[in-house]
Order: structure tokens, then C-alpha cells, then sequence
């Protein structure tokens, strides 16, 4: 079979290996559509995201969707299911796992993280607990995007997001895009979404945004208190990673509000005012990945509830997976898919 190897930064080749057997509990999966997330072109570009290291040939890409070829004895798939293939194999055993906090197990096998494998390959074999059925209404290249709308849903859940809220977004990259689907999904009525990046923020206004806000034109807070009469949101969900759209979260939120952290900063180590934090009454959340949250993701693609193919700017196949990374470093690229 054929997959894309990282070699080192900026080299991904194409070679043959050996196509997988699926164990007892594992699918083999003909992959067809994959998702070029953030992390992959981190990885691409500089071979490590924080102590995760490429120390050998890595094979990227973790937002997959494909066909089952093939069945273990213990997996009730049958070749031909259309699967979304959920990245992160928890060890099922520890004590975050007994809580169903699985995201948050020390021992998860997650594709394309050094030193496991991922997705762009054409089979990959899976355990048969992380793959979920695709029903007609929904594409592939939906099943492979649930991957990134579910790191939308699980922020909304850890801001508890509900019917009349407010939602202020930071960041339109794929991430802040599909929470503002999520929140949407869940009853919030006024969303507003930051970048500085003209053609994201013309594609969020296009996907329904109530305002976006240019940080390179306006102060966030001070346009957040315009828009809310003052009050601030009742939630931020903070996507982009950039330091001053984090410490703007504070500034605008309302009192005994709700700031969720998604987006990965450079410097982890960033200054806040804890005396604001309490003086507001402000519940602060981090939210890491996903839990529980595919057979969501996939009953609103089912009900055309949410959109994810709209954030798509190309497809390459993977042949040519190098000048699909070069167009995805590009700063107005929201999304590309390797199709194969």
C-alpha cells in the first residue's frame, strides 16, 4: 500500500509498505479522505510539537473517514461500512478511563503523534471500538471532518453552552469555525468570532457569524463591549493560541462568565490577572481534544445541522501530499483534504 512518510521537516515521500491484518477487535479501513489538521503541518514544519519529537519515518494525518475491507472476529462491521475513524485508542484500564474521561489518559495511542502512526495511508487497521458507522446522508470527507467538529462540541460542553447565550470565538482557523457550529448547534444565539486574517473572517461572515471583529483593526474587548451593550459575553472559547487574544478572554467575558481554552500557545506560560478572575467570579476551562462526542458529530451531519465541508479550501491527492502542506502553511488556508 501506499502511505506519506515524514522523513524530516519540510520532506513528506511516498513509499510501499506492507498493508496491515486487522486484529481480532480491529477493521481494516480503505482510507479515503483525510483531513490536513494544525498539528500535522507543526510537525511538518519543524518535526516537533512540544516533547513529541520525530525521531523516525512518521506517517501523519488523524481526521480519517473510509471503507471497512476487511473484519476481525470480534468487531460487528461487515466489509463495505463507511466508518469515521475516531484518532485516540485510550488504554481503557486507568482511572480516568473508568470515569469516561478516556481523552485524558496518560497511556492513548493517538495517530500521527511520535511515535504512532496515522492516517495518511491507504488501510489502516483500528480497533472497532473508536470506528463509527456513517449513515447515506453523510460523506466521507463529513465522517473524516469529525474529527475537528468534535474538538468544537467538546469545548461548547465544557462551557456549557445553552439556548440564548452569548459566544465570543477567537481564532477562525478550522477549530473556531466548527466551534461556532457546535455552539450554534446548542442554542446559542449571538456568536462573534476574532482573526486577523481578512479572508477567514470574510468565511466566517459567510458561515453566520452576528459580528466578526479584525484584531489587527480593533480592540477585542472594547468591540465586545459594543456589541453586548457593555456586558461582555457569556462565554469565550479561545481557539487561535495567540497571547493577546488569551488575556483578552478576561476582558471579555461577563462577570461570572465562562472562558474556555483551546488553542495551543508558542509560550504555555502566559500572565493572567487571577484578581480579575476571582473579583468576576470567572469559571475557567482548558479543553483537551474530545470525549464521547463522534455519535453527536455525526447525528447533526445526518440532520444538517452543522456544516463542515464548507471550511474545505482544496483536496490534493496523495501523491502530491508536499504542495498540499506548502498551500496549507498558506495564512488564508482554513482546511485541505488528502483524497485518495
Amino acid at each position: 500500500m501506499h502511505v506519506a512518510v515524514l522523513d524530516e521537516p519540510g520532506s513528506l515521500r511516498v513509499e510501499e509498505r506492507e498493508r496491515p491484518e486487522p486484529a481480532p477487535d480491529e477493521l481494516l479501513v480503505n482510507v479515503r479522505e483525510i483531513g490536513i489538521c494544525g498539528s500535522d503541518v507543526h510537525y511538518y514544519e519543524h518535526g516537533k510539537i512540544g516533547d513529541y519529537v520525530v525521531e523516525s519515518p512518521l506517517i501523519l494525518g488523524h481526521e480519517s473517514a473510509g471503507e471497512v475491507v476487511a473484519v476481525g472476529e470480534r468487531t460487528g462491521f461487515e466489509p463495505g461500512d463507511r466508518v469515521a475513524l475516531e484518532p485516540g485508542v485510550p488504554c481503557r484500564r486507568c482511572a480516568h478511563c473508568k470515569r469516561g474521561e478516556y481523552n485524558l489518559c496518560p497511556d492513548v495511542t493517538f495517530m500521527a503523534t511520535p511515535p504512532d502512526d496515522g492516517a495518511f495511508a491507504e488501510y489502516v487497521a483500528w480497533p472497532a471500538d473508536f470506528a463509527y458507522r456513517l449513515p447515506d446522508s453523510v460523506s466521507l470527507r463529513e465522517g473524516a471532518l469529525c474529527e475537528p467538529l468534535s474538538v468544537g462540541i467538546h469545548a461548547a460542553r465544557r462551557g456549557n453552552v445553552d439556548v440564548g447565550d452569548s459566544v465570543l470565538i477567537t481564532g477562525c482557523g478550522p477549530i473556531g469555525l466548527l466551534a461556532m457550529e457546535a455552539v450554534r448547534a446548542a442554542g446559542a444565539t449571538e456568536v462573534f468570532i476574532s482573526d486577523m486574517v481578512p479572508e477567514k473572517l470574510r468565511t466566517a461572515e459567510s458561515r453566520g457569524a452576528d459580528a466578526v471583529i479584525d484584531v489587527r483593526e480593533e480592540n477585542l474587548a472594547g468591540a465586545v463591549a459594543n456589541l453586548t451593550d457593555g456586558d461582555g459575553v457569556d462565554i469565550v472559547i479561545e481557539a487561535s493560541g495567540a497571547k493577546p487574544a488569551i488575556r483578552s478572554t478576561i476582558d471579555s467575558v461577563r462577570r461570572g462568565g465562562t472562558i474556555v481554552l483551546i488553542g495551543l500557545a508558542q509560550n504555555a506560560e502566559i500572565p493572567l490577572d487571577t484578581g480579575e478572575i476571582i473579583d468576576n467570579e470567572l469559571d475557567l476551562f482548558g479543553s483537551f481534544r474530545y470525549r464521547n462526542t463522534y455519535p453527536a458529530a455525526i447525528d447533526l451531519l445526518a440532520d444538517n445541522v452543522v456544516d463542515v465541508e464548507g471550511i474545505v479550501d482544496f483536496e490534493s491527492g496523495l501523491d502530491d501530499i508536499d504542495k498540499a502542506f506548502e498551500r496549507a502553511m498558506n495564512e488564508e488556508t482554513v482546511k485541505g483534504m488528502i483524497t485518495i
